[in-house]
């Protein structure tokens, strides 16, 4: 089946006029849009609700990794590039005042060996249409508000505009502030590790560089004159005459609150060469910003009818600060469980235990991966050690290739090499975030 967008799909589609369902699910972002997508291929009646209208954009980073990549194709998306992708090598990594180096993506069995870019406007869209295409009803233009209780279960929601929608099993994946999970309790760990990202647009010549950027430390001048800034950079090409620019910190860093991080942005990007074009003159739009839970923080995953997936969850890797992997790989646990739930009769108490799963396989598949990031994040938030990390690391290439695997979580869970075995055994005895 060929690539759909959801903009094209409703242009000539009449509107959705319904009001129950086996399965709502709440925003149509990766993790909410593959949930419906994978709920509707389970053969399950599926509402999807989002609050605007496609195309819409985030702000994000708009890199997939091969993680990432492999959950599209389990989706039926196609990311050839003929079909518009641009296919990204792997790493090159800047830090400290040393050349940079690259880290292609690794070979595996596992996993694709390439990773790609897609803006999260067309992204989005392509989940969504995929949705569609499988069956699931979309609704746009639906703000959820409230959820409908009967007792402490919900069993729907309603919207701004007054439209009240029921189901037995309802998805929160409303991103970071998820009003619908705090709705339902669901308050978020303020111990886990939390980031901000700023990005903008710039029209570039390096568009189509086959190398996903990452700076691990930021300077505001030349070498001798200059002082080391707070947070890590990106730069990643877009294939269509842009390059996606920005800079992420965590709460870890003792800069965090405490930075204007646009004003931050702006002094790195003046020491980048100019003939990159990071300039006011080649910025499309403007600096944007937007915030990134990490380590599911926000549990349970699942309570009363109601599972978290994506954001909403806090599924965002404390390592590198990718989240549509994890939300794309949470929504198949998600549909995987509500379709058990389904066919043992929703309401039962075996159909509940199926439900409680969900958050087991979540803690079972990357819970572990998540607890070492969590430890990450702690030490590179200070300065100090990211500095002794670039100058002493960086050089060292067999180290760097391990550090590669690590930080995107790609590695072969059969016959891998050594390196595969270690973070594997890693991963496994970590207790789970």
């Amino acid at each position: 089946m060929t690539n759909a967008l959801a903009s094209e799909l409703l242009s000539s589609a009449p509107p959705v006029d319904r009001n129950e369902a086996d399965v709502i699910v709440v925003g149509a972002g990766p993790g909410g849009s593959a949930t419906a997508a994978l709920c509707a291929q389970r053969g399950l009646d599926v509402l999807l609700l989002e609050k605007a209208e496609f195309p819409r954009d985030k702000v994000c980073g708009d890199g997939l990794t091969p993680r990432a990549v492999r959950m599209l194709t389990r989706l039926g998306i196609d990311t050839s590039e003929s079909a518009g992708f641009l296919h990204t090598r792997g790493l090159r990594v800047y830090g400290g005042r040393t050349a940079p180096f690259e880290l292609p993506w690794p070979q595996l069995s596992d996993f694709p060996d390439y990773g790609t870019t897609c803006p999260r406007r067309r992204l989005d869209d392509l989940l969504a249409g995929r949705a569609v295409q499988l069956g699931a009803h979309l609704i746009c233009g639906a703000n959820v508000t409230e959820p409908v209780l009967v007792g402490d279960r919900i069993t729907g929601v309603r919207t701004r505009d007054g439209r009240t929608v029921r189901a037995p099993v309802v998805v929160a994946a409303d991103g970071n502030s998820s009003r619908l999970g705090v709705a339902m309790g669901r308050r978020r760990d303020e111990r886990r590790p939390m980031g901000v990202a700023v990005r903008a647009y710039f029209e570039s010549p390096r568009h189509d560089d086959p190398w996903m950027e990452s700076w691990l430390e930021l300077w505001d001048g030349e070498r001798g004159a200059s002082t080391q800034l707070p947070g890590y950079a990106w730069v990643f090409p877009m294939g269509d005459g842009r390059c996606n620019v920005g800079l992420g910190m965590l709460n870890s860093s003792p800069a965090f609150g405490r930075t204007d991080y646009r004003r931050l942005m702006r002094a790195w990007l003046a020491t980048t060469p100019p003939q990159w074009c990071f300039d006011d003159a080649h910025m499309i739009d403007r600096i944007r910003g937007a915030a990134l839970p990490m380590a599911l923080n926000r549990k349970p995953l699942y309570a009363n009818g109601l599972l978290l997936v994506g954001d909403a969850g806090g599924m965002v890797s404390p390592f590198n600060g990718e989240g549509i992997d994890y939300s794309l790989e949470a929504a198949e646990l998600a549909a995987d469980a509500i379709a058990e739930a389904h066919s043992r009769g929703v309401g039962a108490a075996a159909a509940e235990r199926a439900l409680l799963g969900y958050e087991n396989h979540v803690r079972r598949d990357f819970g572990g991966y998540h607890r070492l990031g969590m430890i990450f994040s702690r030490l590179i938030g200070n300065p100090r050690i990211m500095h002794l990390c670039t100058t002493y690391g960086l050089p060292r290439p067999t180290l760097m290739r391990f550090v590669n695997k690590l930080l995107a979580n790609l590695t072969d869970e059969n016959d891998g090499d050594a390196f595969d075995r270690i973070i594997n055994t890693l991963t496994r005895i970590a207790p789970s975030a």
